[in-house]
């Protein structure tokens, strides 16, 4: 059989191999399934769409009754969509074009502004009154007259650049009025904390009268003078340093009404020459649960001169007493150290305690704003290591290192003391005056206060002389002994505070006066005789 030709040969089918077929059914087995998937997707959406459009919308509806009920004004001027914000944005550059309006005396378009200014502060606030937002009807016709108005003002060639100059000049006026103000109110904050109140003046000129009076009072302080129980070292001593008959009695009662003991408890107060009958007559006419209460004057300490102390020396300066009785006063100072207790010698005492007391052997120096809260017997027990001072210190404030009081730039300091030590806290000090006379600790006092005659070395105070003259002789206490700040500190842990053995008032809102922290005084008042007569006729006059 004769073949046909390679050009009209019928073409040979080739087979397609197993693995080709394998992938189009594959592919095509996917493919199907995806598209019935999105059609049954494409169908259930279509049917929910219509049933969630009417839940949203009752869920909508009853939002905004919700939104009405309860609606955050302060949230509605915040709000980018809400007409009352921009109501308040307008009136804010409104009000800086009436302030600039005026400075070209253009008082009509002022009047104009204040009077627009007016109007939208009574929208907003009857909006705010009735707790619903400020709809487009109420909103329209004035955000539209505020506009006329600002572009009138803009028209007017107070342009962007003024605004900027004039608002930059009053917020540095208003910066001014600030400061002042600060000012005026630190020093009326300062007078009111050295100011005595009228009630507690009553009370001293009633007592003074008593002790000028009544013989039997002095007679009766004589012969208490002599008590061998002042110089039984057997017994627990206390001393305190102070011109406030008040304040000593709160001390005085909150310590032996919280003594296990009270009867071996020995109080030797310190006061001035005026106020030294008012305290003499109160504590010789009140009963004590059988303490021991001692007044001395300060006047009778002969052997503290000029001569001898040269803090006396300072004290009695002429530019020194000037700057506190006369007003001339340097702001630049901390607020505290305006205050005139820094030249009065009663504040000094506390470096004098072994002169005052030469046959004591222990004792502990109370201030007159403190509240004792615990039995203070286990103090007299501590292990002082062989130091003079037992004290809480009171680094766990950054402020209260050695740096913040003391001028490390004078090499004297620094080349002595280091900036990062510790500070501790006086008004509750437990004292070893054996080991105070041992180490001399008076005389190294009086050094640095010689070396520090003109001021260089620190500012005013006790504290910075007290942390160089018991640098290496204290010895740290636990700190629920004595918890400081109820003066000054809103916000002192109740748990710190209750557990506290001595709570100190330190600061300028003293709980005796009108601008003490109403949260502590009563703390602080507890401890008030209230049943003596003269408080009552004094404190309800």
């Amino acid at each position: 059989m004769r073949r046909r030709a390679a050009d009209y040969r019928r073409p040979v089918r080739r087979r397609l191999s197993c693995w080709i077929w394998g992938l189009l059914v594959i592919f095509s087995v996917a493919g199907f399934a995806l598209f019935v998937l999105h059609h049954n997707q494409h169908q259930e959406d279509l049917v929910e769409q219509p049933v969630l459009s009417s839940l949203c919308q009752d869920t909508n509806t009853k939002n905004e009754k919700f939104v009405h009920r309860h609606l955050n004004f302060t949230e509605e001027l915040l709000s980018v969509r809400s007409y009352a914000r921009q109501l308040a944005e307008q009136m804010t550059l409104a009000k800086a074009y009436v302030i600039i309006a005026k400075e070209h005396n253009n008082f009509h378009l002022a009047w104009e502004l204040s009077s627009k200014i007016r109007s939208c502060q009574s929208l907003l606030s009857k909006a705010a009154m009735k707790n619903e937002p400020v709809s487009l009807d109420e909103a329209g016709p004035m955000i539209i007259s505020f506009s006329s108005l600002i572009f009138k003002a803009q028209d007017a060639h107070y342009d962007i650049a003024t605004t900027m100059i004039t608002m930059k000049s009053h917020i540095q006026a208003l910066e001014e009025r600030a400061h002042a103000a600060t000012i005026q109110s630190t020093v009326f904050g300062q007078l009111a904390a050295e100011s005595v109140p009228k009630n507690l003046q009553c009370i001293d000129i009633r007592l003074t009268s008593d002790w000028l009076e009544k013989k039997s009072l002095q007679e009766l302080a004589d012969e208490r003078r002599n008590s061998p129980r002042l110089v039984d070292n057997n017994l627990y001593h206390f001393c305190l340093f102070s011109d406030n008959l008040l304040a000593v009695s709160v001390v005085v009662n909150s310590t032996i009404s919280n003594a296990d003991h009270p009867k071996q408890f020995v109080f030797h107060i310190v006061t001035n020459g005026v106020k030294y009958g008012a305290m003499q007559a109160w504590f010789l006419g009140n009963d004590f649960k059988g303490a021991t209460v001692e007044v001395q004057n300060i006047e009778d300490f002969t052997w503290l001169n000029a001569s001898y102390s040269p803090v006396l020396k300072q004290i009695n300066d002429k530019d020194l007493r000037k700057y506190y009785f006369e007003g001339s006063r340097d702001m630049s100072l901390e607020s505290k150290l305006h205050n005139p207790k820094y030249v009065s010698l009663l504040n000094h005492l506390r470096f004098y305690i072994p002169e005052i007391y030469p046959q004591l052997e222990k004792i502990v120096f109370l201030d007159d704003d403190v509240v004792v809260q615990k039995d203070l017997t286990p103090l007299f027990s501590l292990d002082l290591h062989g130091n003079v001072n037992g004290a809480v210190e009171t680094c766990l404030e950054s402020f209260h290192r050695f740096y913040k009081y003391l001028n490390f730039s004078n090499p004297i300091i620094s080349t002595k003391f280091d900036p990062q030590a510790c500070g501790w806290a006086f008004g509750m000090n437990v004292f070893d005056l054996i080991a105070w006379r041992k180490e001399n600790v008076t005389a190294r006092y009086h050094y640095w206060q010689e070396q520090n005659a003109d001021g260089s070395l620190w500012k005013l105070g006790t504290l910075p002389p007290g942390f160089l003259a018991f640098y290496g002789l204290t010895e740290p206490l636990d700190r629920r002994w004595h918890v400081l700040g109820l003066g000054y500190d809103l916000n002192i842990d109740n748990r710190l505070i209750e557990t506290a053995a001595v709570i100190h008032f330190n600061g300028n809102m003293k709980p005796w006066l009108k601008l003490g922290i109403g949260r502590y005084k009563p703390l602080w008042e507890h401890y008030m005789d209230q049943t003596h007569q003269y408080l009552q006729d004094c404190f309800t006059s």
